[in-house]
């Protein structure tokens, strides 16, 4: 004979089971139970069911049934505050916003989605009242500025950005049907290892099954993916920041030279309080810079070395291999 459930264990159960319904999209009684039993709360799925009509029938948290179809999909209403946990303080709701707006995309979709609630009571609390007046200003005071020519980013489709991203945080293998640039289809498993946003687009930094070197993969590209029940080891030989630094997302391979040149002192002022490198040295002529620095080679290094034109020139580089 199964144990009754406590009182304490009945509302533990309904508090998760609020938090796991989602402001946006729906869900099914089967996947709730299989986030619950994720989560530690492992539970019949009558007893899931139970629940959740339950809070429907009383109308009082906002939670809505959608009966045009089976199995039965839920959601909180528009209208609902969601689940709540006393009242947000007005830097708490700017800090959660700001948060919402700069990270969301380089945050894991389940903690996002787990966020939504306090996410939507952020926004809501700072249009509210005076007491959030100054907050709610702040958020027309601050921008991140493009240091480009601005570009809308590529569309990147939905249930792929969510499988990469649980596959990424939960240290899984993924299935990636990809087209590259040329038009090329292919079908691959691949080890994900980091995201970076450069720009308007995003890419996977990944390793194909069968290989130790790292690729990238723009998002954008691929037509689907699916996160697989196996979890891998994460590589102790990589990191993303020193794949950065390698000039990996500038398409080079990580060699570094000593690059110098000399620029007008108007095109050029910014190099001067804006340094290419710790190791820099700068010689100031009547009417130009003439710069030395440590650089990795890459493409995105042409480019916007091509970027100043005429205003640049005596352009030379040097390997440092061997030395």
């Amino acid at each position: 004979m199964s144990k009754r459930p406590s009182p304490h264990e009945t509302l533990q159960l309904s508090i998760e089971l609020l938090h796991s319904i989602p402001k946006r999209g729906t869900i099914t009684a089967t996947e709730l139970q299989k986030k619950l039993a994720n989560d530690g709360f492992a539970r019949e799925p009558r007893t899931i069911q139970r629940l959740l009509e339950s809070l429907c029938d009383a109308d009082l948290y906002g939670i809505e049934r959608d009966m045009s179809s089976k199995p039965y999909r839920y959601r909180w209403k528009e209208s609902a505050r969601g689940l709540t946990i006393g009242s947000l303080s007005p830097q708490e709701c700017l800090l959660l916003t700001l948060a919402e707006q700069q990270l969301g995309s380089l945050l894991p979709t389940k903690l996002v989605k787990s966020m939504d609630g306090f996410f939507d009571q952020a926004r809501s609390q700072l249009g509210e009242t005076t007491k959030t007046q100054r907050e709610r200003e702040w958020l027309d005071k601050v921008r991140v500025v493009s240091t480009s020519q601005p570009l809308l980013p590529p569309k990147i489709d939905h249930d792929v950005f969510e499988q990469v991203s649980n596959a990424l945080y939960g240290n899984q293998w993924l299935d990636v049907d990809y087209q590259n640039a040329a038009g090329n289809k292919t079908n691959s498993k691949v080890m994900p290892l980091g995201l970076a946003q450069q720009g308007p687009r995003m890419y996977l930094v990944c390793r194909f099954d069968g290989y130790d070197d790292e690729r990238c993969l723009a998002l954008h590209r691929m037509i689907s993916a699916k996160a697989s029940t196996l979890t891998f080891e994460r590589p102790k030989d990589f990191d993303l920041k020193h794949f950065d630094d390698d000039g990996h997302f500038g398409y080079g391979d990580g060699t570094q030279i000593r690059l110098s040149f000399r620029i007008e002192k108007s095109a050029g002022l910014h190099i001067v309080e804006c340094p290419l490198s710790v190791d820099q040295q700068v010689v100031e002529l009547d009417d130009a810079y003439e710069i030395t620095a440590t650089v990795v080679d890459s493409d995105m290094l042409d480019w916007w070395l091509l970027g100043f034109g005429d205003a640049m020139c005596k352009v030379s580089r040097s390997s440092l291999t061997g030395q």
